[in-house]
């Protein structure tokens, strides 16, 4: 072999016709907000990205710097310490120099290299029928169009990653041009490229035979440039974005783009949730740190919760669902043997068996947590707690995705009892006035210690016109509680075919300015729902700040 001609791109990492690990590249802020009826504000996604940091993705795909006001914040947030990793790398993302134009002068290759990212991902047209027809210039135009951005965010210090869109179905239309794509984003120094397919229609079968050919491609790199890696982004039109992924791996990509619960545009993205374990515990083809694989579910549900977007029971191996039976012979063969019905164990993805309705929560997890929080129960308090657990969920409740009320919830189990404050009453007034104003207040009623308060106060609404009346009677005596915010409120109805008298379910989360957390509450009045979450969410915020 030449100096000045790479091997096949990717075949370095392929041992026994399977890479041995995989990047996972989360694109769920950018990609997977794209969902019709999501909407992201800024503070969802710092605590999403924290989420997909605590399930620990190689890659979070931020945003686009410059596209709308958020990403902006949000870039600029991250940058000043609001989102600390500690095992994921933060992505911007952005497209080419426009035709015609150059690259030092480009503003969006500018506000990407100021956008305060190491990394760096590039979207280029790898499909002749979009370069002529939407894209409006030529072949040579394009390829010079990847090869200045990617050039000049290299001497600007960035890693670059390089998206080619449309790939499968450009590669299948005129492979010579979507091949020229990828050498030219590769000998300009792209550490990743990416194949996508971006309409979603292509199948398994294909995968196996254009991946196969791109990473067996000669890419023609200059001496001293390492060959890049084979990346895949595959959305789910025809239903096989999962199986596509795989089918890549199989042929030698070493990373996977996706999103968590599979959400994006039209029918979605590849699902994470289904790779990630399809990976590890199917192909033995490590995608995350083994030992955070556990923390699968519980990141799932909580980032659904986060989103407001209601999770799928039937989910694969994160579903309520997933190791769910029905009475009669799956349940006695599985209490004998659990291997007897289910494909994986439930715990190796967080998840659990289900009989009833309701789920059942393990011990071992509650003995974690408990443990985490230098907690101790014996084992008949710690079956009391599962009961009480299953009753609640049953009601509604979701700790996975309010851990702020799961541990008061564990503390009270040892005997706990907060000694902030004590509720007597509350109540709440919404009165509309002449020119069409709406005001609320709100009327609390609280015991701190052997004094009553009464506190009333206004707000923007019922929940906050609570917040401001219980701050008023019990923030004289707790100053810390100015350090407390609220920071999202959300409401998701339970039962909706009870109409307006269904259930719903309150998730709140706040921050002391170190810590975040969320609590919860569940009743058919939303009032009490409200003041459940609210009132967990200051008892819990006053546990970690007073003295």
């Amino acid at each position: 072999m030449s100096a000045d001609v790479a091997g096949p791109a990717g075949a370095a990492d392929v041992a026994g016709g399977l890479p041995a690990a995989v990047e996972i590249f989360d694109t769920t802020l950018r990609d997977g907000s794209q969902l019709e009826g999501l909407s992201l504000t800024v503070e969802d996604k710092l605590r999403i990205a924290e989420q997909l940091d605590h399930l620990g993705v190689e890659f979070i795909e931020g945003g686009w710097p410059g596209a709308n006001p958020k990403d902006d914040e949000f870039f600029a947030r991250a940058a000043a310490g609001e989102l600390e990793l500690r095992r994921s790398t933060l992505v911007a993302f952005g497209s080419t120099r426009k035709a015609g134009g150059y690259a030092e002068t480009d503003p969006t290759l500018a506000r990407l290299a100021a956008a305060g990212t190491d990394v760096v991902c590039l979207v280029a047209k790898a499909a002749e029928y979009h370069v002529t027809s939407t894209l409006l210039t030529s072949l040579d135009e394009a390829t010079h169009m990847v090869e200045d951005s990617v050039a000049w965010l290299r001497n600007q210090g960035k890693r670059v990653f390089l998206d080619a869109e449309h790939f499968f179905d450009g590669w299948k239309e005129n492979r010579s041009f979507s091949l020229d794509v990828l050498r030219a984003a590769a000998r300009s120094g792209a550490e990743v490229l990416v194949l996508c397919d971006t309409n979603g229609g292509t199948l398994p079968h294909e995968v196996d035979r254009i991946v196969a050919d791109v990473v067996a491609a000669d890419l023609t790199l200059p001496p001293g440039v390492p060959a890049p890696r084979i990346g895949v982004h595959f959305h789910n039109d025809s239903g096989c974005a999962v199986a596509n992924a795989l089918a890549a791996v199989r042929q030698g990509a070493t990373h996977v783009q996706g999103c968590i619960n599979g959400y994006g545009e039209r029918t979605g993205n590849a699902n994470l949730t289904t790779i990630i374990p399809s990976l590890m515990l199917k192909m033995g083809v490590r995608s995350i740190d083994p030992e955070r694989l556990e923390r699968l579910t519980a990141v799932s549900h909580h980032i659904a919760e986060l989103v407001n977007v209601t999770p799928d029971p039937q989910a694969p191996y994160v579903g309520s669902s997933a190791f769910a039976h029905k009475a009669g012979l799956h349940v006695s063969a599985i209490a004998r043997r659990p291997d007897a019905y289910e494909h994986v164990a439930p715990d190796s993805v967080g998840n659990g068996h289900k009989f009833v309705v309701s789920e059942l929560a393990g011990k071992a997890t509650l003995q974690m947590k408990l443990e985490e929080l230098g907690l101790e129960l014996d084992s008949s308090a710690l079956g009391d707690v599962l009961e009480k657990l299953k009753a609640l969920e049953f009601q509604g409740y979701h700790f996975e995705a309010a851990d702020g009320s799961l541990e008061l919830l564990l503390r009270s189990a040892t005997g706990w009892k907060q000694p902030y404050f004590r509720l007597e009453s509350y109540r709440v007034i919404t009165e509309e006035e002449a020119q069409g104003a709406v005001t609320t207040e709100a009327t609390v009623k609280v015991h701190v210690g052997d004094q009553r308060i009464l506190a009333t106060a206004e707000g923007n609404g019922p929940v906050n016109a609570l917040d401001a009346a219980l701050r008023k009677a019990i923030g004289p005596t707790y100053p810390a509680l100015a350090k407390l915010h609220l920071t999202d409120y959300k409401v998701r109805v339970l039962n909706t075919s009870a109409g307006t008298g269904a259930v719903t379910r309150v998730l709140i989360d706040s921050t002391d300015g170190e810590r975040s957390w969320s609590t919860m509450g569940v009743s058919d009045n939303i009032i009490e729902a409200s003041w459940q979450a609210l009132s967990d969410s200051i008892v819990y915020g006053l546990l970690y700040n007073q003295e």
